[in-house]
């Protein structure tokens, strides 16, 4: 199950930057569309590992996928490998900080905490809820807030971190889920809102399951 874990890993993100690549050049997505639909997308790769990396040695086959990936994604950023996943010429490294995330979180929830929907709950607020807000912001967004931020869009990042979290917490059995999940994605909301664009890459998903741990187990 690892070994087909690390396989299908592989496809996924492959071919999430396949198809986004394809629908820009086809101008079915314009840039930031095509860079939100791999970063929804590629989120989803903590569903997988969830269901295929188990074991004593499931950490160290769901900690390769992320270690690839920050080389592969700096690579990209210095090279303008993966145009889709890039802003040219900002010297934005979010794409970067993406997989660093998945390290981190990988290392605590399928390492230390043995709870891996923890980190899920994390990459999966970022992939959706900062993903939507980022559309959302940039087609409705008019009543400005901090960092380009709009009302429009912190509301897109509030209502799918809370479905993301309700979704998740509920499979996984949570008592008091809908509370829970509010918070949750009222935190996430505020970090979002206050961190500078592509930090949030950072921030959204370490601070989103960290304080989820502190609410449910401390």
């Amino acid at each position: 199950m690892n070994i087909l874990g690390l396989i299908f890993s592989y496809i996924l993100v492959f071919v999430i930057i396949g198809i986004s690549t394809f629908l820009q050049k086809k101008n079915i997505l314009g840039d930031e569309g095509a860079r939100k639909f791999i970063h929804i997308g590629v989120s989803n790769w903590w569903i997988l590992a969830m269901i295929f990396f188990a074991g004593e040695d499931a950490l160290w086959y769901a900690i390769v996928p992320p270690i690839t990936f920050i080389g592969l994604n700096y690579l990209s950023y210095r090279q303008n490998i993966f145009k889709a996943m890039e802003r040219g010429g900002s010297g934005n490294l979010g794409t970067v900080y993406f997989p660093i995330s998945l390290f981190i979180l990988v290392i605590v929830s399928f390492g230390i905490l043995n709870q891996p929907y923890i980190g899920g709950l994390g990459i999966l607020i970022l992939g959706y809820g900062d993903g939507f807000a980022a559309v959302i912001g940039k087609k409705f967004g008019k009543h400005k807030l901090l960092f380009g931020k709009s009302v429009e869009g912190s509301l897109a990042m509030f209502v799918a971190s809370f479905v993301v979290s309700m979704i998740l917490l509920s499979i996984e059995g949570v008592s008091l889920w809908i509370p829970i999940a509010f918070i949750i994605a009222l935190i996430s909301t505020a970090i979002e809102l206050f961190t500078p664009k592509g930090l949030d890459n950072l921030s959204v998903p370490l601070l989103a399951s960290l304080a989820y741990y502190f609410i449910f187990f401390i």
